[in-house]
C-alpha cells in the first residue's frame, strides 16, 4: 500500500501542480471562461489513462504462453525502473523553470485564442502522469507481496492527499515546502525503483537469462525472512530479499548506489 501511495502521491502532485498552474494564471490573465476546456482536457486525459490501464492488464495477462509472458514482466519491470529514474531527475532538474514555461504557453494560447491546444495541454500533463502510474502499478503487481486491493487503498489515498496539498498551495499556503516534497517522495520513488529492478534480475535468473553463480550469499531468514509478515511488506515496497544470489545482490547494490549518487548531485544542483 505504501509503494502505490508514494507514487500516487507524487504523480497526482505533478499531475495537479501543472493543472493549478494552468487554472490560476488564466484567473490572472481575466481568462476564466477558459477553465472548462482545461477540465475537459484533465477528463479526457483521465479517461485514456484507465483505458491504457485496461489494455496493460489484458496484455500482461491475456497471453497463453508462459514464456513471452515472463519476458514481458521482465520488461515491464526494467521500463518502469528506468521511467521512474528518469523521472525522479527530470523533475528535479526541471522544478525550476515548468511554471514560467507554462505560463508563456498559456499566454500564448488564450491570445490566439486556441481552445484546442488548452484543451491538449491539459490533456498532456494528465496523460503523462496518468501514463507513469499505470506503468508503475503494472510493474508492482508482478512483485510477490503486492494485492491489487492494498495498492488501490493506498493510490485513492496519495491521490487524496496530492490533490489537498496542491489546494493548499493554490490558496496561498506558503509555508508549504513543496521542493522538500518532490527531493524526499524522489528518494523513496528510487528506493521502489530498485525493488522493481530486482524482481526483474530475479525473473531473469529463473529464465536462465542471467546466470546465478553462487546461489545464496547470505541468509537471514531466521532474523527476518522475506516470506514473513514484515519481510514480504518489504519485499514489496524495496525488494527485499532475506537469501540473495549473488549477481542479485551485485546489480540491486549498483543500481541503488548510482541512483542515490545522481538523487543527491541532481538535487544539489537544482538548489
Amino acid at each position: 500500500m505504501l509503494a502505490s501511495f508514494l507514487i500516487t502521491f507524487r504523480e497526482g502532485l505533478e499531475a495537479f501542480l501543472i493543472v493549478g498552474i494552468i487554472i490560476s494564471y488564466l484567473g490572472k490573465l481575466n481568462a476564466t471562461k477558459y477553465n472548462k476546456y482545461i477540465y475537459l482536457g484533465v477528463i479526457f486525459g483521465v479517461i485514456i489513462s484507465l483505458f491504457i490501464a485496461y489494455i496493460f492488464q489484458v496484455v500482461i495477462y491475456g497471453i497463453d504462453n508462459e514464456l513471452y509472458q515472463h519476458y514481458l514482466m521482465i520488461f515491464i519491470l526494467m521500463f518502469a525502473t528506468i521511467v521512474l529514474s528518469y523521472m525522479v531527475v527530470w523533475m528535479a532538474n526541471q522544478s525550476k523553470q515548468i511554471k514560467g514555461d507554462m505560463e508563456k504557453n498559456i499566454k500564448q494560447l488564450v491570445t490566439t485564442g486556441n481552445i484546442a491546444g488548452m484543451v491538449f495541454l491539459a490533456f498532456l500533463a494528465v496523460l503523462r502522469e496518468g501514463f507513469e502510474t499505470v506503468l508503475f502499478f503494472s510493474s508492482l503487481t508482478l512483485t510477490e507481496g503486492f494485492t491489487f486491493e492494498s495498492g488501490l487503498i493506498g493510490a485513492v489515498l496519495g491521490l487524496g492527499l496530492s490533490l489537498v496539498l496542491v489546494y493548499a498551495l493554490m490558496k496561498g499556503a506558503k509555508n508549504i515546502d513543496i521542493k522538500s516534497f518532490f527531493k524526499y517522495t524522489g528518494l523513496l520513488i528510487l528506493i521502489i525503483a530498485g525493488g522493481l529492478f530486482g524482481s526483474a534480475i530475479s525473473m531473469m535468473q529463473a529464465s536462465d537469462l542471467l546466470p546465478i553463480f553462487v546461489p545464496v550469499v547470505y541468509d537471514i531468514s531466521d532474523i527476518l525472512d522475506d516470506r514473513g509478515l514484515v519481510g514480504t511488506f518489504l519485499r514489496a515496497l524495496f525488494g527485499y530479499n532475506s537469501s540473495p544470489t549473488l549477481v542479485h545482490l551485485i546489480a540491486w547494490g549498483t543500481y541503488m548506489l548510482t541512483a542515490l549518487i545522481l538523487w543527491r548531485r541532481t538535487y544539489s544542483y537544482a538548489k
